[in-house]
């Protein structure tokens, strides 16, 4: 059987090819896929050709083919249906960590069932909550706590509707963007441009991907507060002010990123179960405002090309798959 999969041939040129799959065996399954997402930050340094030689083996994707820059086939949000494999996953929908390809052959374990109730449209959120998760893991953010979110993009939004369910937390998503403001009322947190964000947060978390978002997060955390870095910049340098008053208020500047999950969840919080998380996080109907516009899968090339050069007002770009 064949199948169509993206390829970022070199930066800044994609194409889909055509590729044979193999029989799968008695322990792995065949997907059809049904819809996908573009992580618009990473997929865009790496279409860009922006992702550190240094970082070529740490940022591969799970089921990545190639190498960076390429020809790389690269991507990590895949909802189908299970065509063929154990019976107990046969006709299922489920989320795998896949690239962007019409049907895939893999172990029956890399895929994780849809709860009943989960629309697969919106299960293509699974890997951006994973990382939201771990995020606010990284965080130990307290009830009670005032929160700060620098950046309204998918995992920024993702992060304040978690840290808003934390009883007794006030929370402020921070964006240039004043559009952003709806999206915030919808998830339950407050909005505020840069210049008017509240200051002396006990946590602030920046997601913007921005230099100038990290530092506006370095200047709404309070004395002795926690600043966490979700955000990656691939090669791309980041100036940050410390001086100023970064020491007299004695700020703690944390990194967190999915490849490696939070130290205390670590021993216990297998693939599997944040998975299975993530997945019943996403039952939340709130979430679908998230969504900035489907595309075809075969209009991929052009809507990456085109979300790299300008990316502002996106937030998660769908695709869906042909139904054949």
């Amino acid at each position: 059987m064949d199948a169509r999969a993206l390829w970022i041939l070199k930066p800044g040129q994609a194409r889909i090819g055509t590729e044979t799959l193999p029989e799968p065996g008695p322990e792995e399954v065949r997907v059809r896929a049904r819809f996908g997402a573009l992580s618009r930050g990473t997929e865009a340094l790496v279409f860009r050709g922006k992702v550190p030689r240094s970082q070529h083996q740490a940022m591969r994707a799970p089921f990545q083919a190639g190498v960076f820059p390429g020809p790389v086939k690269y991507g990590y949000i895949n909802v189908g249906t299970v065509e063929a494999g154990p019976e107990a996953l046969l006709g299922r929908d489920v989320f795998c960590l896949f690239p962007h390809q019409t049907r895939y052959v893999v172990p029956a374990a890399a895929v994780t069932p849809l709860p009943e109730g989960l629309p697969p449209e919106r299960a293509v959120l699974a890997a951006n909550m994973e990382t939201a998760l771990n995020v606010v893991w990284d965080s130990a953010a307290r009830p009670g706590d005032r929160i700060a979110v620098v950046g309204a993009g998918i995992v920024g939004c993702l992060i304040a509707r978690l840290a808003g369910g934390i009883p007794g937390c006030t929370v402020t998503l921070v964006d240039t963007d004043p559009g952003r403001a709806a999206i915030a009322a919808a998830l339950g947190v407050g909005f505020a441009a840069p210049p008017d964000a509240p200051g002396d947060q006990d946590l602030v978390i920046h997601a913007s991907g921005s230099p100038k978002g990290a530092a506006t997060a370095l200047g709404l955390a309070g004395v002795e507060a926690t600043v966490v870095e979700a955000s990656w910049y691939g090669d791309t340098p980041v100036l940050l002010p410390l001086g100023e008053a970064f020491h007299s208020r004695r700020l703690t500047l944390r990194s967190s990123q999915v490849g490696m999950v939070a130290t205390a969840q670590r021993p216990r919080w297998d693939h599997a179960r944040r998975m299975a998380k993530a997945l019943e996080l996403l039952l939340d109907p709130a979430l679908d405002v998230l969504f900035s516009g489907d595309c075809a899968f075969d209009e991929l090339p052009e809507v990456l090309a085109r979300l790299a050069a300008d990316p502002a007002g996106a937030l998660c770009q769908r695709i869906r798959y042909p139904e054949d």
